[in-house]
């Protein structure tokens, strides 16, 4: 996610037995295709019936609408609250993630919540855990500090020493020591020397491995390797780049607008070093880019989504979003809209930092795929996804 500076917060029913089922793969390569960039809705194709079903889709079909959409949504914990405070979220909405926000402190403290909320979490979706993710990019974006946690320095100072491998391992065994299993990184955005200052979300706190497309790609490949190596997913961000805007989208609209970047720009490489990679998740930014599709914000453009990241760079993982809760250049738009604009682009998990947006997301989303039959195809794909994803980490088993 695009950061404030560090003292600013950023701001699934009872299920019948399912069947033995086989597991999932695991996430295919990327590679590039000159397939066309489209804006429309993208429906999946229907499941081969002389296929059986991977036990991800076995477990999406044994599930209710309700619970699907719970999949889909990653709610914000903030630093200092109690872990019962998100207990209604994850009951009422079948919350299916957590985000740590703020800065906690100490390893028992995260434990402490993790292990709170993991029991919930799989009662109300029948066995299916919670991913639990948190910022642990290092230098100045650590949400975990404290007794138990590696004081990593800046991803910059990472790619110019060459250590963003072994960062990555140690982060992995802080993160997955406490419950953590997934770190919203690595920073794949590239950002040219002489921007670094005016570029607000990343530059100013030297989040990028290097000011050159090169540079980050190794770093970033190193990172997502060294983490999923060490049990805990990498989401490379923030997706087609932030790189070359001022504005920081959390705090902000203005500033927002990349007008440089083209859907065979050499600042994409370290996304696709990245899927090359195998990374779990890829987290979409929320500014605009005019030279893809200038009348959407990225997290609500099929043409970034599907045409652009699905459909020419193969990527057919979790999708996730940056914050679609409190972020200042998506509130122009109403949080139920946020929701099903961004899993109709193709989407995966609607990340929110503000859990009172939550059951209006739910409930948008639930509505829109009770009245549509292909966005009630899109949930089920992207619950499926997700689920795909959880069998991997050991999250969900048949």
């Amino acid at each position: 996610m695009p950061r404030r500076p560090a003292f600013v917060a950023f701001a699934l029913a009872g299920l019948g037995a399912l069947a033995a089922c086989s597991a999932d793969p695991a996430p295919s390569g990327g590679g590039s295709t000159t397939a066309p960039l489209s804006n429309t809705t993208i429906t999946p194709s229907p499941t081969s019936t002389t296929t059986p079903p991977s036990c991800a889709e076995a477990l999406a079909a044994a599930l209710t609408l309700e619970q699907k959409v719970g999949q889909l949504l990653m709610v914000g914990a903030q630093a200092g609250t109690a872990p019962a405070a998100l207990d209604p979220v994850l009951t009422d909405q079948k919350a299916g993630g957590v985000v740590l926000l703020g800065t906690w402190n100490s390893a028992p403290t995260v434990s402490g919540a993790t292990q709170h909320w993991q029991p919930i979490g799989r009662t109300v979706s029948g066995g299916v855990g919670l991913l639990v993710s948190a910022d642990q990019e290092g230098g100045q974006v650590r949400h975990l500090q404290g007794t138990g946690f590696a004081s990593t320095p800046s991803a910059l100072s990472q790619g110019r020493a060459g250590t963003a491998g072994p960062n990555a391992t140690t982060v992995a065994a802080n993160l997955k020591a406490v419950g953590v299993n997934v770190n919203l990184a690595p920073v794949a955005d590239t950002v040219a020397a002489s921007f670094a200052r005016q570029n607000g979300p990343i530059g100013v706190y030297q989040r990028e491995y290097g000011n050159d497309p090169a540079t980050v790609t190794r770093s970033v490949t190193a990172a997502v390797s060294a983490l999923q190596a060490g049990g805990v997913s990498a989401t490379v961000k923030h997706f087609p780049g932030l790189g070359r805007v001022t504005g920081n989208t959390d705090l902000t609209a203005n500033g927002t607008t990349d007008t440089t970047t083209t859907a065979d720009d050499a600042y994409l490489e370290p996304f696709r070093a990245g899927i090359q990679a195998g990374v779990d998740l890829v987290m979409i930014s929320s500014a605009t880019y005019s030279q893809i599709d200038p009348d959407n914000r990225a997290p609500f453009s099929s043409r970034v989504v599907t045409g652009l990241l699905r459909e020419q760079l193969r990527y057919d993982g979790v999708v996730v979003s940056d914050d679609l809760g409190g972020a200042v250049a998506v509130a122009s738009v109403p949080p139920g809209e946020r929701a099903t604009r961004f899993v109709a682009a193709g989407g995966d998990i609607v990340l929110t930092g503000l859990p009172a947006t939550a059951p209006t997301m739910a409930g948008a989303l639930r509505d829109k795929a009770q009245a549509e039959p292909a966005f009630a195809a899109q949930v089920d794909a992207a619950a499926t996804r997700v689920l795909e994803l959880k069998v991997r980490r050991g999250l969900a088993s048949c």
